[in-house]
């Protein structure tokens, strides 16, 4: 068993098929193991490192490492790992440093504060390289609501889905939830049209992102793989 290479999207690098590289896999495998829970830990106990791989991760990522391995069981069950590179907020500037030194724990603790529920396996390990990665579980799935056929109705239930699960998010992370509250009054019209004319203002921003990285590839400055 081993993982396909699909380039540029998945690929094995020269380096894993040596030696060194597999030992280096095990370590850094056995180092992130101490950082998630003991019962999460003896059930990956069952399970034995097989393969790894790169895989190009999405916009919110690109540019940062991420390699998936994959586990097999004895009973011959597969659990696909990833572990994704985690660097500086780019909110440190603004907000100060983040309490955690590793930013790896940082996005895992963060992912465990605001979430429901959080994937059995989150947790942190730093490379040889001394860069530092989270780890979760690899599920090459996304849910994408059409929201251009959804009617005026629907548009609304699913509005008010996403404020709900941005605001618990908010009232669990910040512990001040009462606070928002008393800061977003009894009249949501001044907040709405607030929230309105930012996000109009970051769709705009996000067009011009997009025209500045075109040109920068029509000019060579940028090397990109077409599929």
């Amino acid at each position: 068993m081993r993982i396909i290479d699909q380039p540029p999207l998945i690929f094995h690098p020269e380096t894993t098929r040596a030696p060194e590289t597999e030992e280096k896999l095990e370590q850094l495998f056995h180092a992130y193991e101490k950082s998630i829970t003991d019962d999460r830990r003896i059930l990956l106990d069952q399970y034995r490192l097989i393969d790894a791989a790169i895989k190009v991760v999405g916009i919110g990522s690109v540019g940062r490492r991420c390699w998936i391995a994959l586990m097999m069981s004895d009973g011959n069950d597969p659990l696909f790992l990833q572990f994704k590179e985690a660097v500086d907020s780019v909110l440190e500037p603004y907000a100060g440093k983040s309490a955690y030194r590793h930013h790896g724990q940082r996005v895992v603790e963060g992912q465990r504060l605001m979430q429901p529920a959080s994937d059995s396996f989150l947790g942190w390990v730093t490379a040889p390289t001394g860069r530092h990665f989270y780890v979760r579980q690899l599920h090459d799935a996304k849910i994408k609501p059409l929201v251009e056929s959804f009617n005026a109705e629907m548009l609304e239930v699913y509005s008010m889905a996403c404020g709900w699960v941005l605001a618990r998010a908010h009232a669990k992370a910040s512990a001040v939830s009462s606070t928002i509250s008393g800061y977003l009054g009894s009249s949501n019209d001044e907040f709405d049209m607030a929230m309105g004319k930012f996000s109009l203002a970051y769709a705009d921003q996000t067009e011009r992102d997009h025209a500045v990285v075109k040109s920068a590839v029509r000019r060579g400055k940028i090397t990109v793989c077409v599929d």
